[in-house]
């Protein structure tokens, strides 16, 4: 269930992410009348969304969501729907529709209520979740010093999405739960330097300080990994 690709640079990998987001979409497209996919935010994946701005697919058909959102008004810096929509909804994915986390005027808790509304009637399963990772593991905003840390990471739970505050974020957060993120065709990780890949090799033998460790080690779906060496590594 878990596949390791590894590149010789950040531009390749996120190239073969591009073109697998890409073709899971048209799968998914070929059988449902919609699709929706789930993206990261960060640095990390700007090159593959720049790419897939200018990929030829019936986008209008399609739903995007971040993995994850801090509560900030939209056009704040750490929005991670500013960086997606900036980066991923333009040119030819103009036409896709965003599925907000965060408006910038609900309590944290209430957006996190009117999430789920969305959640429950966007077309499952997703085509394809997109994550990145952090050097402590944390995916989404699994963070591993959370005062409850194995909250959101039951395979089995029922919890659509969840708010999260930790000491390594300045701002609340709201994320989606593993759970959510597992109704999915498969999940696809990028992520790029050794540091990380260090972390990686760890926790996919097992080790929950690594909250990613419970991605790897389900059964359930399918998880692509997309790895490079930062350039100063190469």
């Amino acid at each position: 269930m878990l596949t390791e690709s590894v590149f010789k640079n950040p531009a390749s990998a996120s190239q073969a992410v591009a073109a697998h987001i890409a073709t899971a979409i048209e799968k998914r497209l070929a059988t449902a009348a919609n699709a929706a996919l789930v993206v990261s935010g960060g640095s990390t994946p700007l090159a593959c969304y720049q790419q897939l701005a200018d990929t030829a697919l019936p986008w209008d058909r399609v739903h995007v969501l971040p993995s994850d959102e801090r509560c900030v008004p939209l056009g704040h810096a750490a929005s991670n729907e500013t960086m997606i929509r900036q980066s991923l909804l333009q040119n030819r994915a103009s036409g896709a529709s965003f599925v907000s986390m965060y408006d910038g005027q609900a309590a944290p808790s209430d957006a996190c209520e009117s999430l789920r509304q969305k959640l429950e009637t966007l077309p499952l399963p997703f085509a394809a979740v997109l994550l990145g990772m952090g050097t402590d593991g944390h995916f989404a905003s699994l963070f591993p010093d959370r005062a409850s840390p194995q909250e959101g990471l039951d395979p089995d739970g029922k919890e659509w999405c969840l708010l999260v505050e930790t000491a390594a974020s300045p701002h609340a957060r709201i994320s989606l739960s593993l759970s959510t993120l597992l109704r999915s065709e498969e999940i696809l990780l990028l992520f790029f330097g050794e540091a990380k890949r260090q972390v990686f090799a760890t926790a996919r033998q097992g080790d929950r300080r690594y909250p990613v460790s419970q991605l790897l080690c389900q059964q359930r779906i399918p998880v692509r990994v997309f790895w490079a060496p930062l350039p100063d590594e190469e």
